[in-house]
């Protein structure tokens, strides 16, 4: 069932350049997309030196608060799936994959941990919501032929394929997606933008997700979620959030609807928001703003031009002297790598986060 695209790595000593194959798919989950394209990067912002130590200093705590088990987590345990996942990410953006390198060892237990937590569970849904297993798929797909040891690549794909079961068995018939994993739990526009983005990053490792569920999902955010007055997405319904609208415009680029006015409204929204880049009135900041720069990547190389520079300025001048972004004892585990994910978008190592 599952067109298997190659990924090849070539490594010249401590360097990774990552090459990715993409004769078999496009990297957009619509079928009917443009061809796969780099952003033209001549006029495009370049990693400042600043912005470059923000980030060593960022996968170094990270290093330093990793769990004995492989892990990342909040302090008491807490999403541990999501924080690992996200987690591989920082490093993945910067060309580290386990096995490899400096941090070989150490992502080789987080990919670990994953997979054991996958093994583990009898319904492969691993105890945990809808928001951790699209993370855990975007892992998967990404880790997915990049690891030193080719062994891993059953078990990762085996994690992946039931992962994305799992997700198209639980949308609703609206098209959307909540926090368990059943069609019959409802949907808002947070989770279904979290659980779409993991099927674009999939089907870009070459896994089926049938047009089906592609179209469902744009019906979902055009009909159900998009506020035409305010030019955004509202979380259950039309309204307008700042994390919503960045969500839902990435997931449906990602859906085939670059082109839409609908979409371009939602990107002006953002653009035009004058509490986008404050942390104090944004109050999901880390997570609107993982969703935003990718939708700026899909939008044009202008938008991406002019917005890069104010998320990395803003993201620099809220590190914290250990090197994270965490900003009280019992935090939340996303913050410091989207934070890195972020900072790190012109490295275009990872597929789903390229146009």
């Amino acid at each position: 069932m599952n067109a298997i695209k190659p990924r090849i790595t070539h490594w010249l000593g401590s360097i990774a350049l990552i090459v990715f194959c993409s004769l078999m798919a496009t990297p957009a989950l619509a079928e009917n997309d443009a061809p796969f394209e780099l952003t033209n990067e001549e006029n495009a912002p370049e990693l400042t030196e600043e912005a470059e130590k923000a980030i060593k200093r960022g996968l170094t705590f990270l290093i330093s608060s990793q769990n004995k088990n492989g892990s990342w987590s909040m302090a008491n345990g807490d999403y541990a799936i999501a924080g690992t996942s996200l987690g591989l990410m920082a490093f993945m953006v910067e060309g580290h994959f386990p096995g490899f390198g400096e941090y070989g060892d150490a992502l080789d237990r987080a990919k670990n941990y994953l997979l054991k937590r996958h093994k583990d569970s009898p319904t492969g849904t691993m105890g945990v919501k809808m928001y951790e297993i699209g993370l855990f798929t975007i892992a998967m797909s990404e880790l997915w032929g990049m690891t030193k040891d080719p062994d891993d690549n059953k078990a990762i794909q085996e994690a992946l394929e039931s992962a994305v079961q799992i997700i198209l068995r639980s949308q609703s018939p609206l098209g959307g997606w909540r926090y368990a994993p059943r069609p019959d739990a409802g949907q808002d526009t947070s989770v279904t933008a979290m659980v779409f983005v993991s099927l674009a990053s999939a089907r870009e490792a070459g896994v089926l997700v049938p047009t089906e569920t592609i179209d469902r999902l744009t019906n979902y955010l055009r009909d159900q979620a998009f506020d035409e007055n305010r030019g955004g997405f509202g979380y259950q319904g039309k309204g307008y959030t700042i994390a919503c609208t960045a969500g839902g415009v990435y997931a449906a680029q990602l859906a085939g609807n670059r082109e839409s006015e609908w979409v371009d409204s939602a990107l002006s929204s953002l653009e035009n928001e004058p509490k986008m880049f404050s942390r104090k009135d944004n109050g999901h900041f880390y997570y609107s703003h993982y969703y935003a720069m990718q939708a700026m990547v899909q939008a044009s190389d202008e938008r991406y031009a002019k917005w890069y520079p104010k998320i990395r300025d803003a993201l620099i001048s809220l590190q914290q002297p250990n090197g994270s972004w965490e900003e009280k004892e019992l935090d939340y585990p996303h913050k410091t790598p989207m934070s890195i994910i972020i900072l790190g978008t012109p490295n275009r190592y990872i597929p789903v986060y390229q146009r």
